[in-house]
């Protein structure tokens, strides 16, 4: 089991293609060749990233990390093409899902941990401070903002505004996603039972994950689950909406900026404006912000969207779908998979960023 980042693995049956792209291009289950250029030399400062563009948590780490300054190489592990299920992947963080950060020997692969990690362990004049110190009066205000939000069951809002459309107003997502989805998982439970069979030592994680997986078929494909949900989303909302015109109140008349829990930009808007994003592509915003139900929300989502680290990592959010599509459509290729699957899987891809961007020319042009 892995337990070092260790750059050239001991072991290249199962080190993961997009763990290789630039070192040493090796592919998973492929005999283990001289590699074209000389490997990169181990580096103990050395900062690894491996998620998924389209992963909240990933998308959370990424911006603390970008908003940080820092130098961090990222390698996707695609979930639609259920990276995240090979024994590479299991081995290195143990079953857990992305994101995984490597810094040197030390692996973590827990959101939250990583989000202290970075904070305890990158700190100076030119790299941002997230949290407040603990003697700081807001410390503690970021923390509770930092808690409220991240506990939020984003899975939860976005698988079940695919398979229920009719909930969502002008949603991103084309309406073939609903029965994609519920092909891909009923496929997934399958495949984790055959991976389980060819890799037995790591029959815990995998059980584990199917266990999970089920659970949220049941969960998220429940309507009134999920109208529940959505109506506790809105008093979360709430309580952020009247939070931001206590800023405006406290600060009156002041010259500055102002976030959700003061004038300096901490990890609590990291996480309103990554919840933001997200509901603003499952077609939930003029639900909650855009009728002028909550002004200083809608305020606050266009102002943050014009900060680097989220123009850099979320980018426009009318091509988010386009930009998960794309890459998995050529590293489909890159894997060499059966003539079938290849070919169903980028006629499928093809034919979805064709519908994404007739769907978004209309909206923009017509």
């Amino acid at each position: 089991m892995a337990s070092s980042n260790h750059v050239t693995p001991t072991n290249c049956s199962w080190w993961p293609i997009s763990a290789m792209d630039e070192d040493g291009k090796i592919t998973d289950g492929e005999e283990c060749e001289e590699p074209t250029a000389e490997p990169k030399p181990y580096n103990k400062d050395r900062l690894v990233l491996y998620h998924w563009t389209q992963s909240f948590a990933s998308q959370k780490v990424r911006l603390v990390i970008n908003e940080k300054g820092l130098v961090c190489e990222e390698r996707d592990v695609s979930l639609p093409l259920q990276e995240h299920k090979e024994p590479w992947f299991m081995r290195l963080n143990l079953g857990e899902e992305v994101p995984v950060f490597l810094h040197g020997d030390n692996i973590i692969s827990d959101y939250n941990q990583i989000i202290d990690y970075l904070e305890k362990n990158f700190v100076g004049e030119t790299v941002s401070q997230l949290i407040p110190d603990a003697d700081s009066p807001l410390h503690e205000r970021v923390q509770q903002y930092r808690q409220l939000l991240d506990g939020l069951p984003m899975d939860a809002y976005t698988h079940g505004c695919i398979l229920h459309p009719e909930l969502t107003t002008d949603s991103m997502i084309p309406k073939y996603a609903t029965a994609e989805i519920r092909r891909h998982l009923a496929n997934a439970a399958t495949e984790l039972m055959k991976l389980d069979h060819e890799e037995p030592q790591l029959t815990e994680p995998y059980l584990s994950k199917q266990k999970k997986l089920m659970a949220k078929i049941l969960d998220h494909d429940n309507v009134n689950y999920l109208k529940k949900i959505l109506g506790e989303l809105a008093m979360v909302l709430d309580q952020v909406e009247a939070e931001l015109e206590k800023r405006k109140l406290e600060y009156q008349g002041q010259k500055f900026e102002l976030w959700l829990c003061g004038p300096e930009f901490t990890l609590a808007d990291v996480c309103l404006g990554a919840l933001l994003h997200r509901l603003k592509f499952l077609g939930l915003s003029k639900k909650y912000w855009e009728d002028g139900s909550r002004p200083n929300l809608q305020t606050f989502f266009v102002r943050v969207q014009k900060r680097y680290a989220f123009r850099k990592v979320l980018g426009d959010i009318h091509t988010t779908l386009l930009s998960a599509v794309l890459p998995n459509a050529f590293r489909m290729v890159k894997k060499k998979p059966p003539s079938f699957f290849g070919a169903s899987f980028l006629m499928g891809s093809l034919g979805g960023m064709g519908y994404f961007a007739y769907w978004f020319l209309k909206k923009k042009y017509m």
